[in-house]
């Protein structure tokens, strides 16, 4: 940790101060000596390597930009020529040299800043030292496909500066910067006031997703009743997208209760408390519509399960009549043959004309053969007759 980053003189703590924030602390104004960690903005081939995922970085006095610094190097050194100063730094999927810049220029936590590299956190606050960081996961709806994107967003909140890492493409917080620059009262209030309105933004942007998702639940339950056969799969897909989101929205109650209970230990701005306190409204108000969508949608699955059900033993049974009439006409075609078939045997018999048949000489054979083949017919009829074949 840089010189700079000592705290500041008792004095400068106490209630007298006249500060809003014990986060809004004035800055030593004498330069640190040099630390071999923090890149220097001297050659022209060090500035050429800076990572390009600095989406934007500002200095802040008053509420007002003082300062649009092209690279991390510059904005350290502004910062520290910047009396009550506030960095506000945006990145997207830094290196992990930017991050160790950061962090050895801003003294944030190891653990904190293996967090951001990897990403791929649960919603989360934590606080090391004078440092918050805080884990969002953010949501967009996409109408084309019809499906929830989530990206995540890292922040780090010291006392004079904010870092935002973001992850994936929402949220938009170059509009949360324009917003709090055309509120320079509101961004005067420090480094907690950009807090907020990062989580206004995460949250209002779940409002359209909470909408779309309303809307595909109104399809499918038309889809389950009129008997489509993709619905299914519909529906399993958006349930998983409904625990993605429950993963989201859940432990913001939970870290904006953490942020409230901490109002007076931390000197929180009243104002700010108003915007934190609807802001955990509004989370409260997200996180039940998402769990009663998650609920409408295990319902739904259960009567298309039904449903589906249904219409199968509907199949089987028109199925099992079908088989029934063929059995049936099967069984007369059968006994039918076999009726035909005697005669024809016994025809046969008589037609093969050997030498030595006694009844060929006979002058009974004829009518003998005659009536063998009537009885054998009539025997065959009455069988099957009783069997119901015929």
């Amino acid at each position: 940790m840089s010189e700079r980053r000592a705290r500041p003189a008792p004095e400068n703590n106490s209630p007298k101060s006249g500060r809003k924030s014990v986060w809004r602390r004035a800055l030593p104004q004498t330069a640190p000596p040099a630390n071999p960690l923090v890149p220097r903005p001297a050659p022209a081939p060090a500035q050429a390597v800076e990572p390009a995922s600095i989406v934007e970085a500002a200095l802040y006095r008053d509420g007002v930009r003082v300062s649009s610094p092209a690279t991390l190097a510059d904005t350290y050194r502004e910062l520290r020529d910047t009396p009550d100063g506030m960095a506000w730094i945006g990145l997207a999927r830094p290196t992990e040299s930017e991050l160790h810049s950061l962090a050895a220029e801003f003294d944030l936590h190891p653990l904190a800043v293996e967090d951001a590299t990897e990403a791929h956190q649960r919603p989360k606050l934590e606080r090391y030292g004078d440092t918050l960081f805080v884990v969002l996961r953010a949501a967009r709806y996409l109408d084309a496909p019809e499906e929830v994107d989530f990206g995540e967003l890292h922040v780090f909140v010291g006392p004079d500066f904010v870092i935002t890492v973001r992850h994936g493409a929402a949220p938009d917080l170059s509009a949360v910067r324009r917003r709090m620059e055309e509120s320079p009262e509101l961004l005067a209030l420090g480094p907690e006031a950009v807090l907020y309105a990062i989580l206004d933004a995460v949250v209002d942007g779940y409002a359209p997703v909470v909408a779309g998702v309303q809307n595909d639940i109104d399809e499918i339950e038309t889809e389950v009743f009129r008997g489509d056969p993709e619905v299914s799969r519909r529906i399993y897909e958006l349930s998983r997208e409904m625990v993605e989101f429950q993963r989201a929205t859940r432990p913001l109650v939970g870290m904006l209760h953490g942020l409230m209970a901490g109002f007076t230990k931390y000197g929180t701005d009243e104002e700010l408390q108003r915007y934190l306190r609807d802001v955990a409204d509004h989370v409260t108000h997200i996180s039940e519509r998402v769990d009663g969508f998650r609920q409408a949608l295990t319902e739904i699955l259960a009567v298309n399960a039904t449903l589906v059900t249904q219409q199968q033993n509907a199949e089987m049974r028109a199925l099992a009549e079908a088989g029934f009439e063929q059995n049936e006409e099967i069984k007369k075609i059968s006994s039918w043959a076999a009726i035909l078939f005697a005669p024809t045997l016994v025809g046969t018999i008589y037609g093969m004309n050997f030498t030595h048949m006694p009844e060929l000489s006979w002058s009974f054979g004829y009518p003998f053969a005659i009536g063998l083949m009537g009885v054998v017919c009539v025997s065959l009829y009455v069988i099957f007759k009783r069997r119901d074949w015929l």
